[in-house]
């Protein structure tokens, strides 16, 4: 699961999880058919942290953490054809 990617200061890398393609109920869904975005994921890279008046400030999270992000935060990137996010690490809302 780990990547060549650094992300710089408090960013971090978010392989989010695959969009449901079975309804609670047991129903599948086409691929046509419009999918919620995902909104958690788990952390592939984080960065060295916050810089705040010459103090760097450690991030929270770590490699391996399943997050639960905003919905519309962050970059998306493709790396060897699979799709990570680029987040600041104030657009991740809980570690679960």
């Amino acid at each position: 699961m780990s990547i060549n990617l650094k992300p710089l200061g408090d960013r971090v890398v978010i392989q989010p999880k695959k969009a449901e393609e079975k309804t609670s109920s047991g129903i599948y869904l086409p691929s046509t058919a419009s999918k919620e975005k995902p909104i958690s994921g788990v952390v592939v890279a984080v960065g060295g942290g916050k810089t705040i008046d010459g103090n760097k400030i450690p991030l929270e999270v770590k490699v391996g953490d399943n997050v639960i992000y905003s919905e519309y935060a962050g970059t998306e990137i493709k790396v060897n054809d699979e799709k990570y996010l680029i987040v600041r690490e104030d657009d991740i809302l809980a570690i679960n």
